[in-house]
């Protein structure tokens, strides 16, 4: 599942403002970037391009959270930050600058699992696999496949389950397996053995994120192929030897935190995430090339990250001293917002001590002859109806034609300040054909183009430096997870970082059907209809099954206690 093309997608097609609130224009006039640049700007567009090369650099290979490439981007902002005069907020014993936080990279097999049939050893994830329901665990007996004796693994053949039911849409194989290997367990099975000899691909795989509760005896998933190998004769008895066993992996990524303190009551926050994809391990990418690639991601977010640097570097050297300044550099945002949520329920300032966040993510590639800049949150404070007014005579404001998106939720780290009630604005070039892919690089950024976002970022700071406090308003929310791929939606923004059974709802949307259904923000949604929910995947899986209008029922827990209640979609 792709998080932020999802949101993205949302964001560009669907323009929301705040009823009874008159709409800003939907676009304001833009003059011919500068011919000639002054000494400053000049100076600033060389740290731009030196932040870049640096961070989008293939020796970083693709600053995926929690990696080499991640620390080394790392310990370069923390040095540039300090260059600019901050100090370290982040709350690291060793290292200031850094506040760490772990990643659950799911439930994997260890190197005690393993299938032998007449001392011949299969080959794990090529030959077989447990599924995720199974229990670890070890069995031997001497089963034939045509035979169900009690005390010996029992055989499945999908073939007429599938058969019987693949063309319902409501039809869910894992749950039926499940159901099967309690049956089976009850009647004497030690351990189930499925596989498929139909022509209709099943679709099972093992999968570390999906935590189900877990069946009564191992379960494992036999390929077709093998099966032909080692078990051809169906009536014959076998030696079969059976071994589970899982472990849990995490990693840690972090965040880095620098912090300007002029003394004053409140501060401003300014962000930008600085993890990428890695190689395109985490499966977040629109890459379809065969080879092994590194994302290097210039536009996304080394281009929001070099603005926040410059961003510091200026107003630590300016008189804008009515507020202080908290600039972070977020991790962990390519998989759903990890380093931004984290930084908000540990905040190493006092979170009612910030005035607005301003969030910077893929600035870099500003259109030479359109010059559409996008500017979410308008909606989260009346007072940015005047930060961008149409006809603004000065230039930094007259440089773009400005598209508003009103809704405080977003594809980027400013979503987790806004659930905190805190104003944002977020600052998105746009769209563009390198996106997730490869071909994000260095050379394609627009510099003298981001140049002016930064000094547009740099001018809202400076036209509210001696202003008070800004107030802060809810907005209408845009649906939270991608209606763009499916019919219906049940109003939730899901907890990416959750790793228990189930979806945790992070927040519940005013008006759709979770709300309806009384839920709440902290909720685990463990079943939709007849469809178990044990992970977000599956979650999703199960509300493509629903069309507009449909009926059926949401159960989740709430603490220690379960609620099951109607909805429609």
């Amino acid at each position: 599942m792709n998080f932020r093309t999802i949101w993205i997608t949302l964001i560009l097609v669907s323009l929301v403002f705040l009823p009874g609130r008159s709409q800003p224009p939907s676009q304001t006039s833009v003059q011919a970037l500068p011919s000639r640049l002054k000494k400053a700007d000049r100076a600033t567009i060389s740290n731009l391009e030196r932040h870049i090369h640096y961070l989008a650099d293939p020796s970083l290979e693709g600053r995926r959270a929690g990696s080499p490439g991640e620390r080394a981007a790392g310990a370069y902002i923390s040095e540039e930050f300090a260059k600019a005069g901050l100090k370290p907020k982040g709350g690291d014993p060793d290292n200031g600058w850094l506040q760490g936080f772990s990643i659950d990279e799911g439930r994997f097999t260890d190197s005690s699992t393993s299938f032998s049939v007449n001392n011949h050893s299969l080959v794990l994830n090529r030959d077989f696999f447990p599924l995720a329901l199974s229990p670890a665990g070890t069995v031997t007996g001497s089963p034939a496949i045509a035979l169900q004796e009690s005390g010996v693994p029992w055989f499945l053949d999908l073939r007429e389950l599938i058969q019987a039911h693949g063309r319902s849409p409501h039809f869910d194989l894992g749950n039926a397996i499940r159901v099967m290997a309690g049956m089976f367990a009850n009647k004497g099975a030690t351990a189930l053995i499925v596989y498929n000899t139909s022509k209709t691909p099943d679709g099972l795989a093992f999968d570390p994120h999906d935590r189900p509760d877990q069946a009564a005896i191992p379960v494992l998933y036999l390929t077709l192929a093998a099966k032909r190998k080692y078990l051809k004769d169906e009536s014959a008895s076998a030696d079969v030897k059976i071994s589970v066993g899982f472990y849990e992996r995490q990693r840690t990524a972090h965040n880095v935190v620098g912090w300007l303190d002029n003394g004053a009551p409140t501060t401003i926050v300014i962000g930008a995430h600085y993890d990428h994809l890695g190689h395109g391990e985490d499966s977040n990418t629109l890459y379809r090339g065969g080879d092994r690639a590194v994302f290097n991601g210039a536009d996304d977010n080394a281009s929001g990250v070099a603005g926040i640097i410059e961003l510091a570097r200026l107003l630590g050297a300016s008189k804008l001293k009515a507020n202080n300044y908290l600039f972070i550099a977020f991790s962990g945002e390519e998989l759903g917002l990890f380093g931004s949520k984290y930084f908000v329920e540990h905040p190493t300032i006092d979170l009612k001590s910030v005035n607005y966040m301003v969030n910077l993510d893929m600035i870099g590639r500003l259109n030479d002859s359109a010059h559409v800049l996008t500017v979410g949150g308008y909606g989260t404070s009346p007072a940015w109806a005047t930060a961008f007014p149409a006809g603004r005579s000065s230039a930094p404001g007259r440089l773009f034609n400005f598209r508003f998106d009103s809704t405080g939720l977003g594809p980027s780290d400013h979503t987790s300040f806004y659930r905190k009630d805190i104003p944002v604005l977020f600052f998105f070039t746009g769209i563009h054909s390198d996106y997730h892919k490869p071909s994000d690089n260095y050379d394609k950024i627009n510099f003298p183009g981001e140049l002016q976002v930064v000094k547009l970022v740099y001018s809202v700071v400076e036209g509210f430096n001696k202003k008070s406090r800004i107030a802060f308003t809810r907005t209408r929310d845009l649906p939270a997870q991608g209606m763009a791929t499916f019919s219906v939606t049940l109003g939730i923004l899901p907890d990416y970082s959750f790793s228990g059974s189930g979806v945790r709802a992070d927040a519940v949307s005013e008006g759709r059907p979770a709300q309806g259904a009384g839920m709440q923000a902290g909720d685990v949604i463990v079943r939709l209809g007849e469809y178990p929910v044990t992970s977000l995947g599956n979650y999703m899986e199960a509300l493509g099954k629903f069309r507009k209008g449909d009926r059926t029922t949401v159960k989740y827990r709430r603490g220690d206690t379960t609620i099951e209640r109607p909805v429609q979609f």
